[in-house]
């Protein structure tokens, strides 16, 4: 069995900690993250998360770390892409076969502040999700008025999501200890084998849930219940300054550039 967010999220050293509070750290960041015009905030806002995360909550590093390179490999190539792509005033020139290609100081900047946000934001994502079960998260939204149906229907999704994640897993040990994966072409198979295999599996677990939840006299209606935790006011005020300072530096260092 792998660790999956669920997995750490329901063990980690935060996990007594105000589920609101967390959520509204993370929110807030994001948004600091979103309208800053240089990348110092969003740095500021990655370095605090991911200590917040690694420190605080003892989300072990190598596995952190791993899952953030996933969104930083793409936004990467979409970096190099942008700063040949920006114009402006020429920074320096490259000659690769024999095409000339210009670096602009407007892109470099757009490219590091592109991946500043990404680093920011996902790191501020990641803090949510390692640290507050998304069952918490649901209940936190009924609370404030969301409708039912969308709560009740990502509550499924999600759930199915880790069950679907299980019998890939599972196929996918199957198929390896078969030396399934032998070959480019055996590889090919495999994975359509794997597809059809997990849509069949898919569709007879939701006809298992239909039948377990008919049983159990489902009316329409799933209820969430949410945990109340308090917040000490210490808390309060760290996160609290957290925030102000955070968007300070992003008010403040509007028009500065890297480069």
């Amino acid at each position: 069995m792998h660790d999956l967010l669920d997995d750490y999220a329901h063990r980690n050293a935060l996990r007594d900690v105000s589920p609101r509070l967390k959520l509204a750290i993370g929110i807030a960041s994001i948004l600091v993250c979103t309208f800053a015009e240089s990348p110092l905030a969003p740095i500021v806002v990655a370095v605090a998360m991911s200590a917040t995360t690694i420190v605080l909550a003892k989300i072990p590093a190598r596995f952190y770390i791993k899952l953030l390179a996933i969104p930083l490999s793409f936004v990467f190539l979409s970096a190099v892409a942008m700063i040949f792509i920006q114009g402006g005033d020429a920074l320096f020139a490259l000659n690769v076969l024999g095409v000339k290609l210009e670096v602009s100081c407007d892109g470099a900047n757009l490219a590091l502040l592109l991946l500043a946000r990404t680093i920011g934001g996902m790191s501020s994502l990641f803090f949510i999700a390692l640290t507050t079960p998304m069952i918490e998260v649901f209940s936190i939204l009924k609370s404030l008025g969301l409708p039912g149906f969308l709560i009740e229907l990502s509550m499924l999704i999600y759930r199915y999501i880790f069950v679907l994640l299980d019998e890939a897993a599972m196929i996918r040990s199957a198929q390896a200890m078969r030396l399934g994966n032998s070959g480019m072409r055996s590889s090919l198979n495999a994975f359509s084998m794997l597809a059809s295999v997990l849509f069949l599996r898919a569709w007879e677990q939701g006809e298992r849930l239909i039948v377990a939840m008919d049983s159990r006299c489902y009316d329409g209606r799933l209820d969430v219940m949410e945990r109340d935790l308090p917040t000490p006011r210490k808390n309060l005020v760290i996160a609290a300054c957290y925030i102000l300072v955070a968007a300070a530096i992003a008010f403040l260092t509007q028009d500065f550039h890297l480069i």
